[in-house]
């Protein structure tokens, strides 16, 4: 990029400067007169232009930018050699971005006056509001992108006053041009539709019939390279399939979107509340992480149950409500009870999804090396070496824009959490530029593999005691209250149940919520004989529910649905579960299994219709704590027990054609799900029965493997036609 600059002697000179070493500068937007009269680079390099008239406009730049504390300015007719195709071409995808990245932006209207005007011997007003709105300026297409660019835009008159700036001027220019006051308030671009941007177009002109096209690459956040000569609709044509090929990769890229799990998360815990978690805010450790340029990692570590996730979703709230309007802002939440969000792939691949739909030009590191309308490389067996590699190179991008990651639970990642610490250790200091916030259990491998990361800033939620106990507090207060308005507690068994959960929460919010939930149920007359049954701790809370479970009369079932639902790869839908759980088809419909599922309430909630593990610590404690009791034939024989219900269900369920797309090679993008779904519950068998017959370790079993060997080659030969086509319908 070439800058120019006024010496003290009042020489004008220009300087090239790489992209890591531009100073800061303003930039002039102004309508270009006659190619004579406009002071061009080779005008510069051989000393002269000064007598032309467009040599005002650069003297005018050059002064306000002194006046600004700018020694550097750039005028777009002279710091291009246009004589250089390739430099021409290049300067082209660059314009926006230089205008965004200006300090100032001057708009020099060579069409509007600030003089005042006579109206008596007592009266004058001034009329340069009439001026400015039939401005030629804003009949021009590329003045679009150096009005929509740069974040402090200032205009002038001819007479070098100044008549305000783009956010005083909002309105004015708002009835001008019908661009949305977000959009003149600096509202990322990508936020608008494709549609809405183009609007704003419609009215402009450029000389070259082309520039309409390539004028708005900047604004879709596209890359076209100019083919002078391929005609308006040659170019409008290209910058259409390039939209087109972007929407199509962030559609292949979106696997889950990382901004629905936070709503799901946030809903499923009650709602955020913000007295819990804004303590951070004034934390010294997460204030350096926030203020210091080499504090680029922070993280956060505690027990399960200190409210790490939540802590993390205010902390979104925040950033979100305090960084640049520019900033990109993207987090991902692993959850290991649910296989869409539980790999260290599906981590990256969140990520990208959501800096590439807030910043659409990303995806040309994707172009780089793939073809980004294919979605396998996303998830094929390269899938992680590939998203790795992209995602390393919009971290050392140059026109990356300063960015916030945020990952929550990395010890919920159970697929290649090692390879993802050994990236975000090695990546988080790569540019100062990117912030990263990262949460997790105080496990010792994490700890060992994060201390390798460079400018990085511990925050342990147990040596913040003092802060975390008034966030329980807080959130103690809110539980109590809640629940005494619902059941009608009278003031003594309020306060009964606020000095018992003080008391006992030990600063864990999950103790405090599941407590809060059993008293949802319980009678407000049997609530004091009832809190002497919650001991304090995590563990023991869950091993007191396991024993008020054995002793009801659904013991078995809420065993069985436990144990299934434990081993399961994903969660499931009360129907789906219903399916694969045998004991659950002897009860006459699907309220009775909620209210089994009801039951395993401490352990398992439900979310419109499928069901969940409450925290990863209550699955863990299944495992590590009561798996005799949940598993006393041992999770193989569950893993066994799923294996035969999902081919006996895909042997009823599967046959040709389901959807009635009569012809095969429909593209999946057009397939509609019937009314009434075919594959409805087949849907989590076709995936995952030959993971329940793997771990069941059936086949290699003296006793059960010819038998199961049986079994699946008697379905392959009728259903494995069908069986592949159900496999292609379950992303529909």
């Amino acid at each position: 990029m070439r800058l120019l600059r006024y010496e003290d002697d009042g020489r004008l000179t220009i300087t090239s400067f790489d992209d890591g070493a531009i100073p800061r500068y303003a930039i002039l937007s102004h309508t270009w007169g006659p190619d004579a009269e406009e002071v061009t680079f080779a005008d510069l390099a051989q000393g002269g232009g000064m007598h032309k008239h467009g040599y005002k406009k650069i003297r005018f730049c050059g002064e306000q930018a002194k006046q600004d504390g700018l020694q550097y300015f750039w005028v777009d007719t002279c710091c291009i050699d246009k004589s250089d195709k390739a430099e021409l071409s290049s300067a082209i995808q660059s314009m926006f971005r230089w205008y965004q990245d200006a300090t100032k932006c001057y708009v020099f209207l060579s069409d509007v006056s600030a003089r005042k005007e006579k109206l008596d011997d007592m009266l004058t007003q001034f009329t340069w509001e009439s001026a400015f709105r039939s401005s030629r300026w804003f009949t021009r297409g590329w003045t679009l992108q150096e009005l929509l660019a740069p974040s402090i835009v200032e205009f002038f008159s001819q007479e070098w006053e100044k008549l305000g700036d783009k956010k005083a001027l909002k309105l004015l220019i708002h009835k001008v041009t019908s661009i949305s006051l977000e959009a003149l308030d600096g509202a990322p671009l990508a936020q608008f539709s494709v549609n809405e941007r183009l609007r704003w177009k419609e009215s402009r002109i450029t000389t070259r019939e082309e520039d309409g096209a390539y004028s708005l690459q900047g604004i879709l956040d596209v890359e076209l390279a100019p083919v002078y000569g391929e005609g308006a609709a040659g170019a409008f044509r290209r910058l259409m399939d390039e939209i087109g090929t972007l929407e199509i990769c962030v559609r292949n890229m979106r696997y889950t979107d990382p901004r629905y799990d936070k709503q799901r998360i946030e809903d499923a815990k009650g709602g955020l509340l913000a007295d819990s978690y804004r303590w951070i805010l004034d934390n010294t450790t997460f204030q350096q992480w926030q203020q210091d340029p080499n504090s680029r990692l922070l993280w956060v570590k505690g027990d399960p149950g200190k409210g790490k996730t939540m802590l993390l979703c205010g902390l979104i709230n925040e950033l979100r409500s305090s960084i640049p309007q520019k900033a990109l802002l993207s987090y991902f939440f692993c959850q290991a009870t649910d296989v869409r969000i539980n790999s260290a792939t599906a981590v990256l691949r969140g990520l990208l999804h959501m800096l590439v739909a807030q910043h659409p030009s990303l995806v040309l590191n994707i172009r780089k090396k793939h073809d980004p309308t294919s979605k396998a490389f996303f998830e094929d067996a390269n899938a992680w070496v590939v998203l790795a590699e992209i995602f390393e190179d919009i971290l050392q991008d140059t026109n990356l824009r300063p960015t916030y990651l945020i990952i929550d639970a990395l010890d919920e990642c159970v697929i290649n959490l090692p390879k993802l610490l050994e990236f975000v250790a090695k990546h988080s200091s790569v540019s100062s530029r990117v912030k990263w916030i990262v949460s997790s259990r105080n496990w010792p491998d994490i700890e060992a593999q994060l201390e390798r990361a460079g400018h990085k800033v511990n925050l342990s939620l147990e040596l913040n005691a003092k802060s975390i106990a008034a966030a329980v507090d807080v959130f103690i207060l809110q539980k109590v209250d809640q629940l005494a308005r619902e059941k009608q507690y009278k003031a003594e068994v309020q306060h009964a149940v606020l000095q018992h959960l003080r008391s006992n929460a030990d600063d864990t919010f999950l103790w405090v919520a599941l407590v809060c939930q059993e008293l949802r149920v319980t009678a407000s007359r049997h609530v004091r004989k009832k809190l002497a049954l919650f001991p304090p701790g995590l563990d023991a809370l869950y091993k007191r529910m396991m024993v008020q479970m054995s002793e009801s009369d659904d013991a078995e079932v809420c065993r069985q649905v436990l144990a299934s639902t434990a081993i399961l790869y994903r969660p499931v839908t009360v129907s789906e579960l219903v399916a694969l759980v045998e004991q659950l088809q002897e009860l006459d419909n699907l309220k009775l299994v909620r209210e089994i599922v009801g039951f395993c309430r401490s352990f398992l909630t439900l979310r419109e219709d499928t069901v969940y593990f409450v925290h990863q610590s209550a699955k863990d404690f299944l495992f590590a704590k009561a798996y005799d009791e949940i598993f006393p034939d041992g999770s193989e024989a569950v893993h066994q027990a799923i294996f035969l219900r999902s081919l006996a269900i895909l042997s009823k369920t599967l046959d040709r054609d389901m959807y009635s797309l009569e012809a095969p090679g429909y593209p999946i993008e057009n397939v509609k799900l019937p009314k009434t779904d075919p594959l409805a519950v087949s849907q989590y068998p076709c995936v995952y029965w030959i993971d329940h017959l793997y771990e069941s370790k059936a086949l290699i079993s003296n006793v059960d493997g010819l038998q199961t060997v049986d079994v699946v080659n008697d379905f392959l030969r009728k259903k494995y036609l069908y069986w592949l086509e159900g496999l292609s319908l379950c992303d529909v």
